[in-house]
């Protein structure tokens, strides 16, 4: 890498000087991003998903994999997106992404949808009812929390988010 180019990175406010290779881990502000990112795509989905499922008065079991499917497919798609913009060639980015957010994604929806079912009434909730969206963006709160660690521990060992970061620092 040339000066011109390592201080372009200097410059850039999205470039994150932990190493995402494992040398030093990651920081907090890294994994944060990274967690941010997913769940984003995540909320969209799994929102669809219950606002499709509800909506056409499906029961719980077909609404929650419905909102799941959708919250890995938003969150896979979202990556995929900046990878290709990125330059990558689709087969590769379809790699990258994959690697890049399996597991932030599941532990997210493990945790968001055990949120929602353990909360009392969230459930059976419409969605004009405050219950559904305090259930469900509550869940959103906690799956974060426990994430963004789990990002953290990932990216610091050069898994998941530093795969895809690896492909457009």
């Amino acid at each position: 890498m040339d000066h011109d180019q390592h201080s372009d990175q200097h410059s850039d406010p999205h470039h994150d000087h932990a190493s995402p290779a494992g040398h030093g881990g990651a920081s907090w502000a890294m994994a944060m991003k990274a967690t941010l990112h997913c769940l984003t795509g995540c909320a969209v989905g799994e929102i669809l998903g219950m606002v499709i499922g509800t909506a056409l008065g499906w029961g719980n079991a077909p609404t929650m994999v419905v909102a799941i499917v959708l919250a890995f497919l938003f969150g896979y798609s979202f990556t995929l997106f900046a990878l290709r913009r990125a330059g990558l060639e689709l087969r590769a980015a379809v790699k990258v992404a994959l690697a890049a957010d399996t597991v932030s994604i599941a532990v997210m929806e493990l945790v968001d949808n055990a949120v929602v079912a353990l909360t009392p009434g969230a459930m059976e909730a419409q969605l004009s009812d405050g219950l559904f969206w305090a259930a469900l963006l509550g869940g959103f709160l906690i799956a974060f929390l426990i994430t963004t660690p789990v990002n953290k521990w990932m990216i610091g060992r050069g898994k998941g988010h530093a795969v895809a970061h690896a492909q457009h620092a």
